[in-house]
C-alpha cells in the first residue's frame, strides 16, 4: 500500500490534470463561435472543476496540502490555447482538436495513477473520474470528426 505522502502527490498530480482541463475548455468556450460547442465546453469545465474540488478533498483527507493551480504542461497547454484564441481564423475544429489532446494527456495522468497501489477509497474515485475523462475524450473526438466532415 502507498504511502499517504505518494497518495497525495498522486492526488495533486491529478488536480493539476483537471484544472488544466478546466482552464482549457472554459477558454475554449469564450472562442469558439458554435453556441452547442461553447455549451459543451462549458459542461466540460464544470466537470473537471468538481472533479478537483473532489480530489482536494480526498487530499486534505490524506494530511497533504490540495493543489490549486495548473500543471508545467498545463500551463503550456493554456498558452497554446491562449495564443491560438487570438490568431485570425482560429475555428472551432482547431479548438477541438487542441481539447481532444488535452484529453490525451488527462488519460496519460489518469492511467498512471491506476497502475499505483492506491487505497481503495482513493481508487474508486479515481477510476470513476478516469471514466469521464474517456467520455470526455471520445465527445472531443466525435465533435471533431463533425466538424472536419463539415469543413471538408
Amino acid at each position: 500500500m502507498m504511502d499517504r505522502k505518494d497518495v497525495v502527490d498522486t492526488l495533486n498530480r491529478l488536480i493539476e490534470t483537471s484544472k488544466d482541463g478546466e482552464y482549457g475548455f472554459r477558454s475554449s468556450a469564450e472562442h469558439a463561435r458554435d453556441a452547442q460547442l461553447q455549451r459543451i465546453f462549458l459542461a466540460r469545465a464544470d466537470e473537471c472543476r468538481l472533479g478537483a474540488a473532489e480530489l482536494q478533498t480526498m487530499v486534505v483527507q490524506y494530511g497533504g496540502t490540495a493543489e490549486d493551480g495548473g500543471s508545467a504542461t498545463g500551463a503550456m497547454h493554456r498558452g497554446w490555447v491562449a495564443v491560438k484564441g487570438t490568431l485570425a481564423g482560429y475555428s472551432d475544429l482547431a479548438m477541438l482538436e487542441e481539447c481532444e489532446r488535452g484529453e490525451d494527456t488527462a488519460m496519460e495522468r489518469y492511467r498512471s495513477a491506476l497502475v499505483e497501489d492506491l487505497p481503495s477509497d482513493v481508487r474508486i474515485v479515481v477510476e470513476r473520474q478516469f471514466e469521464g475523462v474517456k467520455r470526455n475524450h471520445a465527445q472531443m473526438r466525435m465533435l471533431r470528426d463533425e466538424a472536419r466532415a463539415r469543413t471538408a
